[in-house]
């Protein structure tokens, strides 16, 4: 859907914000493809087209409106980029945000605080409502990282929130932020209302928007995702430790698991040999091979840590590649 979409977008292509026919033509799909985004999000405010979660982390936490920045630790590299002032909250061993530190943190003085709706490297889902509540009691914004959550779950109740669209097979290299009230941002002149320069990506936005329409009837295929459990229990009698265990809310389609006497760095290559793609932490730091620092900030123990893979399910991920993802597995951590 989203290809098809996408090559429609080529096929009518002039820049949107030229004012002549072709231009105009081309504005009315963009703006078809921001109200049917927003529509299948069931958001009510506004959205600007972004060229991914990225860009949006770095608008919404550069220009929101407010006071002193504050994001959790466990939040991903490119959000700790954007703010790379602001405080450090705190999150429980169960990888739950600290509200009780939360609220000593962020006093009375209109903070700015941004946290994931679900963790990309352990599946962990924040409690956003609750943490939106403490928020706004101190005068501040929210700013919610759905980019692994948008397509999968409801936009939780906050103030902005960042999405990508290749998270919910849509294409690469466009995303939006959606933002409750403009009057939230500092515009910085150009494009999309003012909010952002650059010329706007309309086949991604067609693309993007034909992709989420296809999320709403269904993204993971449920046969993959019964595979995936009885894994699990596998797992666990093999030795091994899946961090789902220790989370507060898990979600089904990123999972963490230990193996034992194996490091991640190994794994990882001994998959990709096998024509298998997992991760060492997020798919945007795995390259470095560090222990993760995600879970580093929860307490996880450094032997469990040093061993940890992730492994994501996606639209297309079939039952059959889930049984051969542990196959394979359960061989190698075989004595």
């Amino acid at each position: 859907q989203a290809r098809s979409a996408m090559e429609e977008g080529f096929g009518l292509w002039a820049n949107p914000s030229s004012p002549h026919g072709e231009g105009r033509k081309a504005r009315a799909a963009l703006e078809g493809a921001r109200e049917r985004i927003k529509a299948a999000l069931g958001w009510t405010g506004e959205l600007i087209f972004t060229s991914g979660a990225s860009e949006a982390a770095a608008l919404a936490l550069g220009r929101a409106k407010g006071g002193r920045r504050f994001v959790s630790a466990v939040e991903h590299d490119c959000v700790l980029h954007a703010a790379p002032d602001a405080d450090l909250l705190p999150v429980l061993a169960d990888g739950q945000l600290d509200l009780v530190a939360l609220v000593e943190a962020i006093g009375a003085d209109r903070p700015v605080v941004e946290v994931q709706q679900v963790n990309s490297e352990t599946s962990n889902r924040q409690p956003i409502e609750p943490i939106h509540q403490r928020v706004s009691d101190a005068g501040g914004l929210l700013i919610a990282d759905c980019a692994q959550g948008a397509g999968k779950l409801a936009i939780p109740q906050c103030d902005m929130a960042m999405i990508a669209a290749h998270k919910f097979g849509g294409p690469i290299g466009i995303g939006a932020l959606l933002v409750r009230d403009f009057a939230m941002l500092e515009p910085s002149g150009g494009h999309e209302r003012g909010y952002r320069r650059g010329t706007e990506n309309l086949p991604g936005a067609l693309g993007m928007a034909a992709a989420l329409e296809a999320c709403s009837e269904s993204y993971l295929d449920e046969d993959a995702l019964r595979a995936f459990a009885a894994f699990e229990s596998e797992c666990r009698s093999a030795g091994g430790t899946p961090l789902s265990d220790r989370l507060s809310d898990p979600t089904p389609y990123i999972r963490a698991i230990a193996m034992p006497n194996l490091s991640a760095t190994a794994q990882v290559m001994r998959f990709d040999m096998a024509g298998i793609a997992v991760s060492q932490g997020s798919a945007c730091s795995s390259g470095t091979m560090k222990t993760s620092r995600v879970l580093d900030a929860m307490g996880v123990e450094p032997e469990i840590a040093a061993n940890t893979i992730r492994v994501s399910l996606g639209w297309n991920t079939t039952r059959a590649e889930v049984e051969r993802f542990a196959e394979t597995w359960l061989e190698m951590a075989r004595p």
